[in-house]
């Protein structure tokens, strides 16, 4: 979208005001159509054409994503409801049905505008509404042991969406087996490391050998997609890394990089266990939501 530099608006809107009453009025007139402009190319054109993420958007996204984390962790309080394992594992599920839900869009399954929902940044919204109405209608009726009700509406939902998506046929199923095994491979590797790097010892809770997974079949999909299929990445820095290297292999020590030291001070220096758990379900979810994703498009063929 086309529109003038901040520089330029903010020239113009000086010599304006200078000018006058009517003046001021065009002014006013530009500055809103400059931040309707700015909003339109950041936030609203990316999901209406599916397009790559941008520093602006990732930004925002990642600071929404705080802010969630933040009140998830007020919200639960507030229910009395523990942040554990046994939650983790419980709501995996809906992280499954929202990566097969996003696929029905890639799949174009459905028409604009309701595929507008399943969407980047839009579906984030719409699963977590829809998980947070499972886990409370769940709890209300079944009460503190509301877990297997709560994990097996996700596993319906998943199921449905799965059925939706055999309809498109799997023209490559081939790589959901190359993708689990690449990354099974590459997290037995760590298990192997951990028995000889005694600082590796985090990896012996289940969380964040669990966070590691999810992320190397995300590194993997993201290797067999852009190195075998000649998929593209739509985030930013991985953009740049893959393209400075020349594959998408470097996805693997990149995340490696990141997450054994993030994991070692999530473990070190949050003490509060609500926080903690509900940090590294965020991971989980970061790792395997864009992997399940990816599997299935390239299972799919779309």
């Amino acid at each position: 979208m086309s529109g003038k530099s901040p520089r330029m608006i903010s020239s113009g809107t000086g010599i304006l005001l200078e000018s006058g009453t009517s003046s001021g009025a065009v002014s006013h007139l530009e500055i809103f159509a400059s931040i309707g402009d700015f909003v339109r190319r950041y936030y609203i054109d990316p999901i209406i054409l599916d397009t790559s993420y941008n520093p602006v958007d990732t930004l925002t996204w990642a600071i929404v994503l705080g802010l969630a984390v933040l009140g998830l962790l007020g919200l639960f309080r507030r229910l009395n409801i523990r942040i554990d394992e046994r939650l983790v594992v419980c709501t995996i599920p809906y992280v499954l049905a929202g990566s097969s839900l996003r696929v029905i869009e890639d799949a174009d399954l459905v028409m604009p505008p309701a595929s507008y929902l399943l969407i980047t940044p839009l579906i984030f919204f719409l699963v977590f509404f829809v998980t947070a109405a499972c886990l409370l209608l769940t709890r209300r009726v079944l009460g503190n042991d509301f877990y297997r009700g709560y994990a097996a509406l996700g596993l319906i939902w998943t199921a449905i969406n799965l059925a939706l998506l055999s309809s498109a046929g799997f023209r490559n199923a081939w790589v959901i087996a190359a993708v689990f095994s690449l990354g099974s491979a590459l997290t037995g590797v760590l298990l192997i490391l951990r028995l000889r790097l005694p600082w590796l010892d985090f990896l012996d809770d289940r969380f964040n050998l669990m966070i590691l997974y999810a992320h190397m079949l995300d590194a993997s999909s993201t290797y067999v997609g852009m190195d075998w299929f000649g998929y593209y990445e739509k985030h930013v820095v991985p953009t740049f890394l893959i393209d400075l290297v020349g594959t998408a292999a470097i996805m693997y020590p990149l995340k490696l990089l990141i997450l054994l030291p993030l994991l070692k001070i999530i473990d070190s220096y949050i003490e509060d266990p609500s926080l903690r758990n509900l940090t590294k379900l965020t991971l989980i979810t970061l790792g395997l939501a864009p992997a399940l994703r990816n599997t299935l498009r390239l299972a799919l063929g779309v």
